[in-house]
């Protein structure tokens, strides 16, 4: 059974965006070769079909503190086996401003993905702030879809038009018209830069660059302590206006206003969130780390946490996130993307986060068994459905529930419930007149498979949102449904929830 090697190393150099800006000088030619060896790592992965998913920043780390050291890509926690160039839905994940448009709109994927994450790493290498940027998420997304950026005056005015080619190439919204790796290293301004790419000394940049990485530290900061107070919270009471998850949340707020603008901090804000469903696995420490062409070199290295968003991925399920979206890890549905020598993955939760590389000689791993895509299909289902919720539209809500669909829930005052008749009430009454935005968060979703077309998901369901005065509350639930699969789809035929009821019903 072919198996993926997998080998350690420790990496002392530290994040390659750290390096940059401790520089004395740094051009365009630089950042041609920074981008050069990233290609190089995504190419070798990709030959071996293996998708990375999560490039950012973060995950760009440098082998030592040598000048010259080589570039690594790390933290192989989302990477995917595929088929060749052949795509298909693996789940919705990676990290906001660097997920692709057809992640975005959930469209079969593949290896384009990691591309288009390096056209968004080279233009921030270059003016030190991301091509797609806004407070709110849901904006965010929609600028990354219609593909709009632009190469604004004054700092672009000085990057060659060769630079600029390579951008556009990596940000074309049709995967199918993406440049590849391969062709990438191929591109004049990556394997010429020294004729190609300006020499020029780029200070603004490094400045703008300075205070991306502090908005990053921040962030991972302030995310690292709302996690803890969450996880060391109990009860079920709704959250008081000064909690200090909120108090959190307002000084991150704070902090990045004075921080940042469009231009000099990243461009990567507090977003706000509107009817979005959010799936929480539990820990974010598995880590992997591939490095360029022939020197898969493993590594071992303490990095400070990161998160991500992942909706539905279909392994290591996990996150890290430039929003105030905290994550942890859902042990149910987790799987290894890789094996490691002695035939297990490594441990989650660690402070020292592993680092491992697939080998150049290496297998690729047999496709996820269907018990987890399945699990997989649920959940997504599943957010669809509490997404009809908050957008009050019962329309959808029908479509994905069993006419027949029973309940027990507090609305009901501990009543069994059959039908859509009483949730229509509150449908037609309050959640489509709601104005006011909703977050919905799912934690911990364990999924029982029951046979070929029954299914069974139990998670813990944490709601945001603005009360009668204006203030931000949180409720949660225990919610469990039963699902159902007829002529191919799935409706949910039983529902049970414990605790608060809906937030905006409060």
């Amino acid at each position: 059974m072919p198996t993926f090697e997998t080998s350690k190393h420790c990496v002392t150099g530290g994040e390659l965006f750290e390096d940059i800006v401790a520089r004395e000088y740094y051009s365009e030619a630089d950042a041609s070769h920074c981008i050069h060896q990233i290609l190089e790592s995504v190419n070798h992965i990709h030959q071996h079909d293996i998708v990375h998913r999560d490039l950012k920043p973060e995950n760009l780390l440098l082998a030592s503190k040598c000048k010259g050291a080589a570039v690594k890509l790390a933290d192989f926690g989302l990477a995917i086996e595929v088929q060749g160039e052949q795509q298909a839905w693996f789940g919705f994940a990676g990290t906001p401003g660097y997920l692709s448009p057809e992640v975005l709109r959930k469209d079969p994927y593949g290896k384009p993905v990691d591309i288009w994450a390096c056209g968004v790493i080279l233009y921030i290498l270059l003016v030190g702030y991301p091509p797609f940027w806004d407070e709110d998420q849901h904006k965010l997304y929609q600028q990354i879809k219609a593909g709009a950026y632009d190469f604004p005056s004054p700092e672009w005015d000085t990057v060659t038009p060769e630079a600029k080619n390579l951008i556009n190439q990596m940000l074309t919204i049709n995967p199918a018209k993406r440049i590849t790796a391969d062709q990438a290293l191929k591109h004049p301004w990556v394997c010429q830069r020294s004729t190609v790419a300006s020499m020029m000394h780029r200070q603004e940049t490094v400045e703008c660059l300075r205070k991306f990485n502090a908005r990053r530290k921040l962030k991972g900061a302030i995310l690292t302590t709302m996690l803890v107070s969450r996880n060391f919270s109990v009860g079920r009471q709704s959250s008081a206006p000064a909690s200090p998850a909120a108090s959190a949340a307002g000084l991150a707020g704070q902090a990045a206003k004075s921080l940042l603008n469009k231009k000099s901090d990243g461009g990567v804000k507090k977003r706000k969130s509107s009817s979005s469903v959010h799936l929480m696995p539990q820990s974010n420490n598995k880590n992997s780390l591939v490095s360029p062409a022939q020197e898969p070199a493993p590594l071992q290295t303490a990095m400070e946490p990161q998160t991500t968003v992942v909706h539905n991925a279909t392994d290591g399920i996990k996150g890290s996130t430039e929003s105030c979206n905290t994550t942890t890890e859902d042990e149910d549905l987790k799987a290894a993307p890789l094996r490691t020598g002695n035939g297990s993955s490594g441990p989650e939760g660690r402070s020292s986060r592993d680092r491992t590389a697939p080998s150049a000689g290496m297998q690729p791993q047999p496709s996820l068994c269907s018990s987890a895509m399945r699990k997989q299909e649920i959940i997504k289902i599943t957010e669809q459905l509490i997404e009809a919720i908050n957008n009050g539209d019962f329309e959808a809500y029908t479509k994905i529930c069993d006419p027949g669909l029973t309940s027990f829930e507090p609305e009901a005052l501990g009543n069994l419930v059959e039908g859509m008749d009483f949730h229509k009430f509150y449908f037609e009454n309050l959640l489509s007149k709601n104005s006011k935005p909703i977050h919905t968060t799912i934690l911990n979703p364990h999924v029982h498979v029951i046979g070929e077309d029954a299914a069974c998901i139990a998670y813990i369901r944490l709601t945001q949102y603005i009360d009668g005065q204006g203030r931000p509350r949180t409720s949660q639930s225990e919610e469990t449904r039963v699902w159902h699969r007829r002529d191919g789809k799935w409706l949910n035929v039983h529902y049970h929830c414990s605790g608060a009821p809906a937030a905006p019903l409060q």
